[in-house]
């Protein structure tokens, strides 16, 4: 009988062959990938001013060093690059042989941003299709190298950018950070839905500037209200990563260009990152294991 199948196989695939963990390797879909790129993750928010790119950089930082993982960090906030700052990087990137560029390291995290190709206090005017193609040249221009995890900062909101980069990306996942506040707390529901919609997992959420605690007595005082984000993540069905305290060293480390991580290792703070940092590394495995989907060839 003509057209009667041929054959019928059932393949069980992780979903890194099928939705896409960004593997070496896979050729599905390989437009998708960064060559030498084993996990690609967002840093997001639904706002500016959650503190967004203090725990990107900070995370990064602990995946190198507390997880001993090989990590990149891209800054993809056109409009407000800061990692070159937080990171203490400066000048402009050179160019291999391929012309591709090559990223600056510091803290054992190669990173590349728009702060290091344009002047320090220049305005950076641009319509939408001029963003997207310079996110082009930050995802595709640059030669990562060997990478266990891409860390990326993304730009706050839910517009073009992101959506760019998410559907242009194998995303093994994206974190969501956030405030108790509930104004924050609105937009970071927007941005989980975005990536909901545009099929990339969420690892988890982050509560940012959770309290601050008097450096005299000790009293926590609840700035931004208490427990937002990980009532926010349960009503959700997410996975809560931790909360991050306020704190003054927090601001005096970005501005200096040190990640508290590094400058003092042993505080509350630096613990709750590398806490978060290795839960972000087992939430990327148990996806990997919880995700197969059969696949079946006629």
């Amino acid at each position: 009988m003509k057209g009667s199948f041929r054959s019928l196989a059932v393949n069980c695939r992780r979903l890194g062959e099928i939705r896409g963990f960004a593997g070496r390797g896979n050729e599905k879909g390989k437009g998708l990938f960064i060559h030498g790129v084993e996990d690609i993750i967002a840093v997001a928010s639904g706002k500016g001013g959650v503190g967004k790119s203090t725990t990107a950089v900070n995370l990064a930082v602990a995946l190198a060093n507390k997880c001993q993982l090989k990590v990149g960090l891209l800054d993809a906030d056109v409009y407000g690059p800061s990692v070159p700052t937080m990171m203490k990087l400066h000048g402009k990137p050179e160019t291999n042989q391929d012309l591709k560029m090559i990223p600056k390291e510091n803290y054992g995290v190669k990173c590349m941003s728009m702060g290091l190709l344009v002047e320090k206090d220049a305005p950076i005017v641009w319509r939408g299709p001029m963003v997207m193609n310079a996110l082009q040249k930050l995802v595709r221009g640059v030669d990562w190298g060997e990478l266990d995890i891409l860390v990326i900062d993304m730009p706050p909101g839910t517009g073009d950018a992101q959506l760019t980069i998410s559907q242009q990306l194998k995303l093994s996942g994206a974190i969501i950070v956030s405030t108790p506040q509930d104004i924050a707390l609105m937009d970071a529901r927007r941005g989980a839905k975005m990536f909901s919609k545009v099929d990339v997992p969420i690892i988890g959420v982050i509560e940012n500037m959770s309290c601050f605690k008097c450096p005299h007595c000790g009293e926590a005082s609840y700035i931004f209200g208490e427990g937002g984000a990980r009532k926010t993540a349960a009503e959700m069905s997410l996975q809560y990563l931790g909360d991050i305290l306020i704190e003054v060293d927090i601001r005096k480390c970005c501005d200096e260009g040190v990640p508290l991580v590094v400058s003092s290792p042993d505080s509350a703070v630096s613990k709750a990152y590398n806490d978060i940092a290795r839960k972000v590394v087992d939430r990327i495995e148990e996806l990997k294991r919880s995700q197969f989907h059969p696949q079946i060839s006629l």
